[in-house]
């Protein structure tokens, strides 16, 4: 049984009742009850026939109005209307709910719109396309479903959100571009943020702000940092604001295809050729972690470096090995040569010790010429000597022979 209080509505419906008598039963003029069947509109015919429906709207220009007539301060008063169709020549068909106060329609279904096209389930799931969502937004289609964020004022922009058999993607419908994608078939963990914002590639579990994992036999995990711009270098900075703040970056120059590690912005240290040869510097090999081993040539660039050649310019004095056999029992090391200590406490000048060894070696060099020289003298003295001797031998024997 369905029940009409008095109202505005049936106040139109009452007037009705007299062609419809043989569908309707009366009970009451001040609290109406109608059974059966009810036909309200211009549209009515006098037999309208119910065809299982209870109440019937008919006419060209069909709403039903729900007018709130509070008074009371604090009440709810606002007005409500169900419309379908517009009622001018080339209209659209549909049906609304308006929010007949303001002027709005927050609700719309236009005719033929397609089955399950909005489907809330008992527990409260929306599908949209399906007439069994199974989560709580279900979203169907035939090629590519999606969802569009626009905005409307302001500065205009829209977004969209698709997924296909390909995969996953993001829109931007200002530059047709896709900034974000997730192909179909994705590893598990591709890409995984948590909750202390620690980003996952390959991994679910990072251990670091950024962690690459490659968990497929034979596979690498490497980071990729590509410059396909004109004049781009690819690069990536290390910084830190802590007692001494300082940003190192490494640059892979597009102009000489060298990378630069250097602070940004200011001094570059370190500099490897692109054509540098394999294994040129390796530190430590084949359990001798201690070794620093250069397989190329070493090349010291120091514009203070002092080659000295001026141990062979004339009036250079150069000590004597007494000399420096006293300043060794003196000081336990060479003389121009820093000492054990010294290179404890101050490291190694390599350009320096060079220097220095190259000095000694020259020093050493203009001794053995002179001992040499020396020899050389001592040594036709000791044939003059001998071939004297030999004389005197003889002459000594032919005297005892006339003996």
């Amino acid at each position: 049984m369905k029940t009409f209080k008095s109202s505005i509505f049936f106040s139109a419906a009452l007037n009705l009742l007299g062609p419809v008598a043989a569908n309707a039963e009366l009970l009451s003029t001040d609290d109406p009850t109608i059974r059966n069947f009810l036909c309200v509109g211009p549209g009515c015919a006098d037999e309208e026939l119910n065809a299982g429906d209870e109440l019937r709207l008919k006419g060209n220009n069909v709403r039903m109005h729900f007018d709130d007539d509070s008074t009371a301060a604090g009440l709810p008063d606002n007005d409500w209307r169900i419309s379908i169709n517009d009622s001018y020549n080339g209209g659209e068909d549909y049906f609304s709910v308006v929010d007949a106060t303001n002027g709005r329609v927050p609700f719309r279904v236009d005719a033929n719109a397609p089955s399950n096209a909005l489907r809330v389930t008992s527990s409260g799931r929306l599908g949209l396309g399906t007439a069994i969502p199974v989560q709580e937004v279900h979203i169907t289609d035939t090629t590519e479903p999606g969802i569009r964020f626009e905005q409307t004022s302001g500065s205009l922009h829209a977004w969209d959100l698709r997924a296909n058999q390909l995969g996953f993607y993001l829109v931007d419908l200002e530059t047709f571009r896709i900034p974000f994608e997730v192909s179909a078939d994705a590893p598990e963990g591709a890409l995984f943020v948590e909750s202390d914002g620690s980003v996952g590639i390959g991994t679910r579990d990072p251990d670091e702000l950024l962690h690459i994992r490659s968990n497929a036999a034979n596979s690498d995990a490497f980071a990729l940092f590509e410059a396909t711009g004109s004049g781009s270098d690819a690069a990536f900075r290390l910084k830190q604001n802590g007692v001494t703040p300082t940003t190192w970056e490494f640059r892979n120059q597009e102009d000489s295809g060298r990378l630069n590690v250097g602070i940004a912005g200011g001094n570059t240290p370190l500099k490897i050729d692109n054509a540098a040869n394999n294994n040129l510097l390796k530190l430590g090999r084949n359990n001798r972690p201690d070794e620093v081993v250069v397989t190329g040539k070493l090349v010291v660039n120091n514009t203070e470096m002092n080659v000295p050649d001026y141990v062979f310019e004339p009036g250079y004095e150069l000590p004597t090995l007494a000399e420096i056999d006293a300043f060794i029992a003196d000081n336990g090391h060479l003389p121009g040569v820093p000492s054990a200590a010294v290179v404890a406490e101050t490291g190694l000048d390599m350009t320096q010790m060079q220097m220095a060894q190259l000095e000694k070696i020259e020093e050493l060099t203009l001794h053995t010429i002179a001992q040499d020289r020396e020899i050389s003298a001592q040594r036709v003295e000791i044939n003059a000597q001998r071939a004297e001797i030999a004389k005197l031998r003889a002459m000594v024997e032919t005297m005892l022979e006339k003996r």
